[in-house]
């Protein structure tokens, strides 16, 4: 017996022996960082790191923590979490260098959270796997193809006034918009990507919607507390969270799988020998990845639903945060609407039934320039992540490869070293690009910039201006209702909702 409890007690201490050495590396190696002495350091107590600061983060006072920690550190500062070092950004010259960088192409490892949705997607995805399936969709954003989507942006853009109008009430009740517009953005989405409505402005309960909604609600949570973002503490430290979200992707991975078996079947018909071609339909992503060879062979299922979802997943929260914030400020800034409802009332005239089309937007330059300063003020993607692959030189210093690096793109678009009165809504500002920053192309990067952009900016742009042209010719926006609260939850939201008050215009 003595003998079994000495070999314990020998196995014990080996074990402590190697966890205190394991974290004794870990402390010396964050104290030794390259980044020390480069940038300043948030983090006081090795190991334990930003972890103390970050238990007061809440994801409706990360956009006041960015401030209160670039005001106190400056604009590029580092931190750790149990010897995992990060460095935090808003200087513009290391935004610029890192995303303009043809090697720094690789996410941070925190977006690894949103691989059980989107698999291998173009979000996620590295290296070739990366390169060759951005070659292959990019064609579906050519111009002729985007001018068939401006239908879809219209259709459903107008079944979202006429879902509004009998809730005006005459202009004198608040109405959140958010949900609204998120339902009409589900909609854009699912029938240009995949070819099929799912109707979710005249059934909002339905099984995929209410997945799309749980799933992104919970990932939301996932990214604002770190220990949550590993699979199995995941599972193990929110398993209600867990449950939810592993049936809301089932679900919606059910959906996209019969939707590409259904979609498969129609261009198999349509290719098959003496069956007419379908003139009248509306290419979708979908079609281009069915149709898609690499290497010759054709891609898997796995490889076009994650392609899908990606697209659902990234086309739909950001157009909702931007064209919800865009609409808030306009409701805010009688003047700066009525100036706009002049330069789309003096392009359309009072049809109110005429569509909008792709050639309309060119005529609309003061848009063009609302829509920038919104999303220079409230970017559907507060902040961006890179995982350094190489060393990477900056001014002042290099950072080091294996790096996590957050860009606070909050921050770098509300600095007054950027722009003149950055808090004030001016979009006149973006008519002239000498106006538009002192410091370059890269202040104003909604969509991200460089090799690594987002791939549907133009569909996003397109999409927020339709909508804001059809609210705008349909409804004066009155300023009623809660002011914003912004909450970072992956995409920008409103912890209170976005409000205003709409008012039928009369001709």
């Amino acid at each position: 017996m003595d003998s079994e409890n000495m070999l314990m007690a020998l196995l014990l201490t080996m074990a402590l022996t190697l966890i205190v050495a394991w974290l004794l590396q870990l402390a010396l190696r964050e104290m030794r960082h390259p980044l020390r002495g480069f940038v300043p350091s948030v983090s006081r107590v090795p190991l334990v790191g930003a972890a103390w600061q970050m238990r007061s983060f809440q994801p409706d006072n990360l956009h006041e923590k960015f401030a209160e920690y670039v005001e106190r550190f400056g604009r590029s500062f580092m931190a750790s979490v149990c010897g995992q070092v990060i460095m935090v950004t808003a200087e513009p010259s290391h935004v610029d260098a890192l995303l303009h960088s043809q090697k720094q192409l690789r996410k941070s490892s925190i977006y690894g959270a949103l691989r059980g949705w989107l698999g291998n997607g173009l979000l996620l995805s590295q290296g070739e796997q990366w390169h060759g399936m951005r070659k292959i969709i990019t064609p579906t954003f050519h111009f002729s193809i985007l001018e068939e989507f401006v239908e879809v942006f219209d259709k459903q853009s107008q079944l979202l006034v006429e879902r509004l109008q009998p809730l005006s009430n005459g202009g004198m009740v608040a109405i959140n918009i958010y949900p609204y517009v998120g339902l009409a953005a589900l909609d854009i989405i699912t029938e240009t990507a995949m070819g099929v409505c799912v109707n979710a402005q005249l059934d909002a309960d339905s099984a995929v919607v209410q997945a799309v909604k749980a799933v992104t609600n919970t990932l939301a949570t996932r990214f604002m507390r770190p220990h949550l973002l590993p699979p199995l503490l995941f599972r193990l430290c929110w398993p209600s969270g867990f449950r939810k979200q592993q049936e809301g992707i089932k679900c919606l991975h059910l959906f996209t799988n019969s939707i590409i078996e259904q979609r498969r079947q129609l261009l198999r018909r349509e290719n098959a020998p003496g069956e007419p071609v379908a003139r009248d339909r509306r290419n979708a992503l979908l079609d281009t990845l069915l149709r898609a060879t690499v290497d010759g062979q054709p891609l898997t299922d796995k490889q076009i639903r994650d392609e899908v979802n990606t697209f659902i997943f990234e086309g739909h929260d950001t157009t909702t945060s931007a064209i919800s914030f865009c609409l808030y400020l306009l409701s805010r800034h009688a003047a700066v609407q009525e100036r706009l409802f002049d330069e789309v009332k003096g392009h359309f005239g009072r049809e109110l039934d005429r569509c909008v089309v792709y050639s309309d937007f060119a005529a609309l330059p003061f848009l063009n320039c609302v829509v920038r300063e919104a999303l220079r003020l409230y970017p559907p993607i507060p902040a961006l992540g890179r995982c350094l692959e190489t060393d990477l030189a900056v001014e002042g210093g290099r950072i080091p490869a294996g790096t996590n690096v957050i860009l606070l793109l909050w921050q770098l678009l509300r600095d007054e070293m950027l722009f003149a009165d950055p808090l004030i809504f001016r979009p006149e500002r973006h008519l002239s690009n000498k106006a538009t920053s002192k410091k370059g192309a890269y202040s104003n990067i909604p969509f991200s910039a460089g090799p690594r952009n987002c791939i549907g900016q133009k569909f996003a742009m397109f999409e927020v201006k339709t909508m804001i042209i059809k609210m705008l010719r349909n409804f004066i926006l009155l300023p009623i209702g809660p002011d914003v609260e912004p909450s970072i939850k992956i995409v920008l939201r409103s912890r209170n909702g976005v409000h205003f008050g709409l008012r039928p215009r009369v001709y």
